[in-house]
């Protein structure tokens, strides 16, 4: 994910419980009022949402939901911390951060894979073709940020680099959009829309699934407060279940994404956007299937799964950020696979 509390890509969601609602004498059939936030963000998810498979579930299962749009995911980072939200999204880095200061949450799905939608692209002209040539080369990024996670884990475990030798300058992604055009970066690793915007020119050298498979990946994940899901059981089961679905025909219609697609066209309805620019940001994303999200590849596995060793990594970089004092022992108390276990049989 982008820096701690500020998506880049604008990619959060939140949700916190709110009591009952009142019915007076039909007391005995009030539900559960669930208010769910989000944020522009693309995928099954936002797609489960537009045609309203969370909330027949939901209703279902006794719950209610009320979806509400939110404008920062420093909301998110701060009603976790003050247990006001019991469900959210958060990048690997802000999840690790989360815990780390003590925060009472629990990964429980993997919402995407960042993949290729955050890349390292070398300006036309600057003399840069390979990683390697960055050494003495100016390159943009936001710090303490996936993309700026993923960018120092390269130097170090992939191409070899001292990073010392490269002059790294922290820089959100309208800066960097507007330093390229200046010509004052050699190089930038960032995601859409300034990623697609300085591709126009210049060129891809590595990204995110690129070095993920080298190192550990970079996700965003829906995490829920711990207490606040072992005591609604029966909402985090069906919530997972649709989940379950959405992804699975996501994964199984991928080949025939087009603007006119209903998820599309879904996504579209709640985020706003061309339905051109939701299939290309589709397209750089990983889905990971109940069957993937289960295994010892993402929430499986204790100690030797996938996000766990994720949230190790991003621990150490965060530490190297003086963003947390000091790592915890092990993260793999806060990756919850049992939800996707139970959508998966």
């Amino acid at each position: 994910m982008k820096p701690l509390f500020q998506r880049g890509r604008k990619f959060a969601l939140i949700g916190m419980a709110a009591g009952i609602l009142g019915l007076g004498p039909m007391a005995a059939q009030a539900q559960t009022k669930v208010v769910v936030g989000y944020q522009q963000i693309v995928g099954p998810f936002v797609s489960a949402i537009a045609d309203g498979s969370f909330d027949k579930a939901a209703q279902e299962a006794g719950y209610k939901i009320d979806w509400r749009q939110f404008s920062s995911a420093g909301d998110i980072s701060t009603a976790f911390a003050s247990r006001d939200v019991p469900i959210g999204i958060l990048g690997s880095t802000g999840i690790t951060a989360a815990v780390t200061r003590g925060v009472n949450i629990e990964l429980f799905w993997i919402l995407d894979n960042i993949g290729k939608s955050e890349a390292l692209v070398a300006r036309n002209g600057s003399g840069v073709s390979k990683p390697q040539d960055l050494v003495g080369k100016k390159v943009g990024v936001p710090f303490v940020s996936t993309a700026h996670f993923h960018l120092l884990v390269g130097m170090d475990k992939v191409w070899n680099i001292d990073p010392r030798k490269v002059n790294i300058l922290n820089m959100q992604p309208p800066q960097i959009v507007a330093a390229w055009q200046r010509g004052d970066l050699d190089a930038a690793y960032v995601w859409p829309p300034a990623l697609t915007e300085i591709q126009k020119t210049g060129t891809t050298i590595a990204d995110s699934e690129q070095i993920g498979k080298a190192s550990v990946p970079t996700f965003d994940g829906i995490v829920a407060d711990r207490d606040w899901a072992a005591k609604n059981p029966k909402f985090m089961a069906a919530f997972t279940k649709v989940l379950a679905k959405s992804y699975k025909d996501y994964n199984d219609n991928v080949g025939k994404l087009a603007p006119d697609s209903q998820g599309v066209k879904g996504i579209s309805k709640m985020i706003g956007g061309k339905p051109d620019d939701i299939v290309s940001a589709l397209q750089l994303l990983l889905f990971p299937n109940v069957a993937e999200q289960a295994s010892g590849t993402w929430l499986g596995g204790g100690k030797d799964g996938g996000a766990v060793k994720a949230l190790t990594e991003s621990a150490k970089f965060l530490k190297e950020q003086r963003q947390i004092d000091k790592p915890l022992d092990d993260y793999s108390k806060f990756v919850n696979a049992s939800y996707a276990e139970a959508a998966a049989k």
